[in-house]
């Protein structure tokens, strides 16, 4: 589904609003942070400047500047809603744009060393947020044969990151940002399998946690991930009887974890013991108080 920003207003739009937020629980890896301007085709790396910039960035860690989501890290280019918004890239930035954008960006990059390969209202931002950048794009053009042997000389100063703890940082990234915090690295452990080319189920000794999905970048649980989440203690649905059908209604429901909003991943407990899991149509305070209609579609559930 497309997420339509065509004005100033779409800054504060739920669901910018909640990525921003969220990009708070991320840490970029690594040595340094490659800040890169955004593009109007999605997911970036497809567009045609940043399979240039590619030539230069792979294996570092690059965040994407983009308004009216903020701060984009590369392994998040794929995640509903950064994945699916539609914008204009003219390049002029209000003041209210630059501040919640450099913000976002600054608490992001922390105190990492920063290249700032931008021009234009990217490149405001990163001067009024991070002074201390390297800033290698020298006439206006990120793409330019100039900038980018500029951008090529800075990078090399610094060493690439593994492939393989490029993926595990991605996968948990994922997890921090989809289930709202940094202990959701405990749904992808250490020695984790990841089987498949566009859906992609996550493993851990031969048991499946979850399903990635390719259409909106985010996590479908199994029970294995609905156990792991229970111990993180978020998203957790309390019923007081047998579930024995595939929908939850919010009258069954005795208490919820009062941060679930519609269409989030949930756990569904029972004394304590995890017996479905499945997605949310209502928030957890609906659920609460909700007399009639559905609070979870089950995917997966015990059998009786």
């Amino acid at each position: 589904m497309k997420v339509l920003c065509t004005n100033e207003i779409s800054l504060h739009r739920p669901e910018a609003r909640r990525w921003r937020e969220r990009m708070g629980l991320l840490e970029p890896l690594g040595e340094v942070v490659v800040v890169l301007p955004c593009s109007m085709r999605k997911p970036y790396s497809s567009s045609k400047s940043h399979r240039i910039f590619s030539q230069a960035t792979r294996g570092f860690q690059e965040a994407i500047l983009t308004s009216p989501f903020g701060v984009c890290p590369r392994e998040m280019e794929n995640t509903y809603p950064i994945q699916s918004y539609d914008v204009s890239t003219v390049g002029d930035w209000s003041l209210e744009e630059i501040a919640l954008t450099g913000e976002c960006l600054a608490e992001y990059v922390q105190d990492k060393e920063v290249i700032a390969h931008v021009a234009h209202g990217y490149l405001t931002v990163c001067q009024e947020y991070l002074p201390n950048a390297i800033f290698t794009c020298i006439d206006g053009r990120t793409t330019s044969s100039e900038s980018m042997q500029n951008l090529k000389k800075e990078v090399k100063k610094y060493g690439k990151i593994k492939s393989r703890k490029r993926q595990t940082h991605m996968l948990r990234s994922i997890a921090r940002y989809q289930f709202n915090t940094q202990k959701a690295d405990k749904l992808v452990p250490s020695n984790y399998k990841l089987i498949g080319r566009f859906d992609r189920r996550l493993m851990h000794e031969n048991e499946q946690i979850a399903v990635l999905h390719h259409d909106n970048g985010l996590y479908s649980l199994n029970m294995k991930g609905g156990i792991l989440l229970n111990d993180i203690g978020v998203n957790w649905v309390e019923i007081d009887f047998d579930l024995k059908t595939n929908t939850l209604f919010a009258p069954g429901v005795v208490d919820a974890y009062p941060k679930i909003i519609p269409k989030d991943e949930v756990v569904i407990i029972r004394n304590g013991e995890v017996i479905g899991v499945g997605k949310s149509l209502m928030s957890g305070e609906e659920m609460k108080k909700g007399e009639k209609g559905v609070a979870v579609r089950v995917r997966h559930r015990l059998s009786q």
